[in-house]
């Protein structure tokens, strides 16, 4: 299966085509919600490419500090990136860590949000569902790529991984999980449950409530996949991604709780 095509001297990626993709959609959907939350639309695309560069930045600064297993047999580490700089930003490779993404979007959104004078939780609300819609398009990129499948299966939907790419110890295995559409679809239904969160229960959310909810669901339909993956990241012996998202949904969840705790006042809501 072919990842990439040329328009003369140019070479086009399909992995870089889905992520754009994925960031048009978003853009066009978080701008709708916006305005139907009485907010300016159009900022969204003034915030657009700070967020998309430092979640770019933070994406591809998680991959390189939770390689994959294969990468590391091949000797690709973190010290390989750090004295390869040109092998480090090769994103159109792939290598993308969600986890570092969210952290640099929001890094970057609570910094644009203060120069402007603006809530930050009123927009990691209207963005959620958004990035939400992004990363079920994006992650067809690793389709292209044949990465981030799960293990072997016989499952009518199986698809199939080119020998080349195939993990060490798998070379004889065909057929595998597509994990990277389990993921789709588990996003998918991220945002639908966030749109539809955010229109019949706008009266009893608080501001924030929409962003804490979207990090609880991501992470719980993550936090499975990774019993699927035969590539996951290790760190001190541990599932870095899976290790992590146990601690969001954990605590995202308790903090949600919290906030709904019965008699505890706010003064904050949905509509702030």
């Amino acid at each position: 299966m072919p990842s990439s095509f040329n328009i003369g001297p140019i070479t086009i990626h399909f992995y870089g085509i889905a992520i754009m993709l994925g960031v048009i959609a978003a853009t066009y959907l978080a701008q709708r919600v916006a305005s139907r939350r009485g907010q300016d639309g159009n900022m969204v695309w003034d915030m657009l490419i700070w967020v998309l560069i430092a979640g770019v930045i933070g994406a591809r600064v998680w991959h390189i500090l939770t390689p994959m297993p294969d990468l590391v047999a091949q000797g690709i580490t973190t010290y390989y990136y750090l004295t390869h700089p040109l092998a480090a930003i090769a994103i159109w490779n792939g290598g993308l860590g969600i986890p570092g993404a969210i952290a640099g979007g929001v890094l970057a959104l609570w910094i644009y949000t203060r120069r402007h004078k603006l809530s930050l939780w009123v927009w990691l609300d209207i963005l959620s569902p958004a990035v939400a819609l992004g990363q079920a398009i994006g992650r067809w990129g690793n389709f292209f790529n044949q990465e981030l499948y799960g293990a072997p299966t016989s499952l009518p939907w199986a698809i199939y991984i080119d020998p080349q790419h195939r993990y060490p110890g798998f070379e004889n295995q065909a057929y595998y999980h597509p994990t990277f559409l389990y993921e789709s679809l588990w996003d998918l239904g991220n945002m639908a449950l966030l749109l539809w969160l955010g229109r019949r229960l706008k009266d009893r959310l608080k501001v924030g409530d929409i962003f804490i909810i979207y990090l609880v669901v991501y992470a719980i339909g993550r936090f499975l996949l990774e019993f699927l993956r035969l590539d996951s990241s290790q760190v001190a012996g541990l599932n870095a991604n899976q290790t992590l998202m146990l601690i969001v949904m954990v605590v995202g969840g308790l903090f949600l709780a919290w906030r709904h705790w019965p008699g505890r006042k706010s003064s904050v809501d949905a509509s702030s």
